[in-house]
C-alpha cells in the first residue's frame, strides 16, 4: 500500500506550492489514474513514489517503508518502477537489451539472471525482435515500449506511468494500454497519468488534482457524476459525455455520467420507449 500523508512540496527558488497537504491511498494492485489540468501536481506527486522528491512536509510510505530514510530508497525504488512522459530521459542504453539490463545490473543481479529478466521483459511488451537495435533507431512509441521493459525488469510491485500514450499514433497507444491492463490483471498496481478522459475511464479509480490538492477521488461513475466540476477545472470530456450534455441541455431527460458509446445508445433506446407512450 501506498501512502501519502499530508504531503506538501515547493519548487524553489520558483516558490512554487506544487502540493498542498495531499492525502492519498493507492492500493496494492489498484489501477488507478491520476487526472488534473496543466500545472496541477500531477508529476510532482508521482516523482515522490520512489523518492525522486521528498516531501516538504508530510510523510510517503511505500508497503510501510518510509521515503525520508535514505536506507529505503534502494528497496523503494525496486518496488515502484516509473516511466517518464519523454522516453528519452530515461533511456541509458545504446543497445534495447542494453538499455532493459541497467537496472538490473544496478541491482548487482547475476548475469544470468540479468539476461532472463532482459529476456522476460522484452517479451511482456511484445518486442523480443528488437533486443539488438540501437535505440536512436526507434520510433516513438518503440522507446515507450523500451522504458517499460526497463521497468519491468526490477519486477515492480508499483509501476506509475506519466501520460504513457501521449504524442502517439492510435494503434501505438492501443498497445501501450493493451500492455498496461495486462499488467494489472497479473496484479501489479497501476498510477496512470493522463489528460485523456477516455484513458482514464478504463481504470478502477480515479483522483482529481487541482492546485495541488486532491479535489475528488472515486469510481468512474462517482468521479462522471461531478461533471460540472470537472469542466469547471478545464477537463476535456469525453465526445460521448458532451453529447449527453448537450441532449440535457435541450430538455430531454439523459444522464450525463455517460463515458461510452454503449451506455449513451441505452438512453437513447429508452427516450425511445418513453416517446412511444
Amino acid at each position: 500500500m501506498i501512502i501519502f500523508d499530508d504531503v506538501h512540496y515547493r519548487y524553489e527558488p520558483e516558490g512554487v506550492d506544487a502540493l498542498r497537504g495531499v492525502s492519498l491511498q493507492i492500493n496494492d494492485g489498484e489501477h488507478l489514474a491520476l487526472i488534473g489540468p496543466n500545472g496541477c501536481g500531477k508529476t510532482t506527486l508521482i516523482r515522490h513514489l520512489n523518492a525522486l522528491l521528498l516531501p516538504a512536509a508530510g510523510k510517503v510510505t511505500i508497503d510501510d517503508l518510509h521515503t525520508e530514510n535514505k536506507k529505503h530508497h534502494p528497496e523503494i525504488r525496486s518496488r515502484v518502477g516509473m516511466v517518464f512522459q519523454n522516453p528519452d530521459s530515461q533511456i541509458v542504453g545504446m543497445t534495447v537489451e542494453e538499455d532493459v539490463a541497467f537496472c538490473p545490473e544496478n541491482m548487482r543481479l547475476p548475469t544470468a539472471e540479468i539476461k532472463q529478466r532482459v529476456a522476460e521483459s522484452l517479451d511482456r511488451v511484445g518486442i523480443p525482435e528488437l533486443a539488438g537495435r540501437n535505440v536512436e533507431n526507434l520510433s516513438g512509441g518503440e522507446k515507450r515500449l523500451v522504458a517499460i521493459a526497463g521497468v519491468l525488469a526490477m519486477r515492480p510491485r508499483y509501476i506509475a506511468l506519466d501520460e504513457p500514450t501521449a504524442f502517439l499514433d492510435p494503434a501505438a497507444a492501443k498497445r501501450i494500454l493493451n500492455i498496461i491492463d495486462q499488467l494489472h490483471a497479473e496484479g501489479v498496481g497501476i498510477i496512470h497519468i493522463t489528460h485523456n478522459i477516455t484513458e482514464a475511464a478504463l481504470t478502477q479509480r480515479i483522483v482529481v488534482l487541482n492546485e495541488g490538492r486532491v479535489n475528488l477521488a472515486g469510481s468512474v461513475k462517482e468521479i462522471f457524476a461531478q461533471i460540472g466540476m470537472l469542466k469547471q477545472i478545464g477537463m476535456p470530456l469525453p465526445q460521448i459525455t458532451e453529447l449527453m450534455l448537450k441532449m440535457q441541455a435541450s430538455g430531454l431527460p439523459v444522464r450525463t455520467d455517460i463515458i461510452d458509446l454503449e451506455d449513451a445508445l441505452e438512453q437513447i433506446r429508452l427516450l425511445a420507449e418513453k416517446s412511444k407512450d
